[in-house]
């Protein structure tokens, strides 16, 4: 059986939740409170306050709806609660070195917390893609748009 919906962490998760909180309770009523003050001015047609601050409050509702549907349909998934530690997992934050034996650490996250400067690949990156299953010692090949490159997987670490 399968569960539906793609992973997340409990930190993207309250991420996520973080930044909708802070939409909802702080931008949007000050936003409001702009508008409101600059309907009361008179002609709308041509006050920038107002014409503006509706924009601004469509951006923001449009993010919070958003949020709302992809928090939704988000699985929490916590990866320490991974069983098999041997092998690389949804959450394993893995080193690997590539055949000149530059080693890196990347961090499998959901899609919606990636960050690869920080090393925080998505769960469907084709990095992520091909490390997933590994066991240390293992050898994948990555296909990126510069080409194909082998990683060795050094060690594996689940938080």
């Amino acid at each position: 059986m399968t569960v539906q919906g793609a992973p997340i962490t409990p930190a993207g998760m309250a991420a996520l939740k973080a930044r909708y909180d802070h939409l909802l309770e702080t931008e949007r009523p000050a936003i409001v409170e702009i508008v409101s003050w600059a309907a009361g001015n008179g002609d709308r047609s041509e006050n920038g306050d107002y014409i503006y601050g509706r924009k601004k409050m469509r951006e923001i509702d449009r993010e919070l709806a958003h949020l709302i549907r992809r928090m939704k349909t988000l699985r929490v998934v916590d990866p320490g609660a991974q069983v098999d530690r041997s092998r690389v997992f949804f959450g394993a934050r893995v080193t690997i070195a590539d055949e000149d034996d530059n080693q890196q650490v990347v961090h499998l996250v959901g899609d919606d917390e990636a960050d690869a400067g920080q090393g925080r690949i998505g769960w469907n990156a084709p990095m992520a893609r091909a490390l997933r299953g590994a066991s240390v010692g293992d050898l994948r090949v990555v296909s990126l748009p510069s080409g194909t490159k082998e990683w060795e997987v050094l060690s594996i670490i689940y938080d």
